[in-house]
C-alpha cells in the first residue's frame, strides 16, 4: 500500500537548524527533533511530489480540518508547509532560489551515510550538509490553528557543504601552516 503522503526528497537537498541527536524546545514548547529542508526551485521533481502529498494529507484530514465547522476550508486557505525561500527568507542566502520545509518529530530520525550505514559520527551532520530526508505530511487542527504540517522521518547523508550561520570548519582554519598574528 502506497502511503501518498510520504516524500524522500532529492539528494540537493541542503540541511539547515539541523536538530537531528538532540530535541529542541522552542519558545517552551515540547522538545522536538528538526530540520529545515532547503530545496532548490530547480529540483522539480521534489517540489512536486511535496505538492501531490500536501493535497493528500488535506484530503486524508478533511474530517479533522472540518472539526466543529460546517465545512473543510479550502487548501488555499490553510498554512502550507512549503515555503518560498525568496519571499519568506529574503535576507537569507541560503534560501535563494529555493523552497524549504520545516519537518519535526517527537522521534529521533535515523541517519544513514550514502551506502545506508548509520552515521555514527554526530559532527558529520551540521547545518549546510546535503542530503535526502523521508518526510510525511499530515492535517493539524489544534487550538484553533488548522493546516498541513510535515513529520521527520529518517535523514540520508550525501555529502558535505558549506557550514550555514558564518561557521567555518576546522579542517578549513587549519588549512595552512600560516601562523602569522592575526590580531598584531
Amino acid at each position: 500500500m502506497a502511503n501518498n503522503t510520504k516524500v524522500i526528497t532529492g539528494k540537493d537537498t541542503r540541511w539547515s537548524y539541523a536538530s537531528v541527536w538532540e530535541p529542541k524546545s522552542i519558545n517552551g514548547s515540547t522538545p522536538k527533533y528538526s530540520v529545515s529542508l532547503i530545496i532548490p526551485k530547480s529540483d522539480r521533481a521534489t517540489v512536486e511530489k511535496i505538492r501531490a502529498a500536501i493535497e493528500a494529507a488535506y484530503k486524508e484530514g478533511e474530517a479533522k480540518l472540518k472539526g466543529n465547522g460546517k465545512s473543510v476550508p479550502v487548501l488555499a486557505s490553510l498554512r502550507s508547509p512549503l515555503r518560498d525561500g525568496d519571499i519568506d527568507r529574503p535576507d537569507d542566502a541560503a534560501y535563494e532560489n529555493a523552497f524549504f520545509v520545516n519537518a519535526n518529530s517527537a522521534t529521533a530520525p535515523g541517519v544513514v551515510d550514502e551506502g545506508r550505514n548509520p552515521v555514527l559520527d554526530k559532527s558529520q551532520v551540521y547545518s549546510g550538509v546535503y542530503g535526502r530526508a523521508a518526510i510525511t505530511f499530515y492535517a493539524y487542527n489544534s487550538n484553533g490553528n488548522r493546516g498541513i504540517a510535515c513529520g521527520l522521518q529518517n535523514l540520508q547523508l550525501i555529502r558535505s557543504g558549506e557550514p550555514l550561520g558564518g561557521r567555518s570548519s576546522a579542517e578549513s582554519d587549519f588549512a595552512t601552516d600560516d601562523e602569522d598574528d592575526y590580531l598584531a
